[in-house]
């Protein structure tokens, strides 16, 4: 009887925790960092999506991707280096600038 007055709180604690971290891994952080890039694309007028910037900076490089590897492409810098994004749009930029 002592141990499930002790056991039966950690159980519970431990289900919410795991459950919290979850939901905080397989959505809410993706979400989060998405929004993140979504703002400050919006901060600099910039109306492209991160996909358009990726797809159109790879082509500019001569490179032809797959939808499916902008997508990966396009996750992994938006969990691991966002700022990239402003880079290659930079890059974009002053590729159609000297084009000109």
């Amino acid at each position: 009887m002592a141990a499930a007055v002790i056991i039966i709180p950690i159980i519970v604690v431990s289900i919410a925790a795991l459950t919290s971290y979850l939901v905080y891994q397989l959505f809410l952080k993706n979400y989060l960092a998405k929004r993140s890039i979504s703002q400050t694309l919006d901060k600099y007028n910039i109306q492209k999506t991160p996909s358009q910037i990726i797809k159109e900076y790879h082509e500019n490089k001569g490179e032809h991707l797959t939808h499916e590897e902008i997508q990966k492409l396009e996750k992994n810098y938006t969990i691991n280096e966002p700022e990239q994004f402003l880079a290659m749009y930079d890059a974009i930029r002053e590729n159609s600038k000297d084009r000109k």
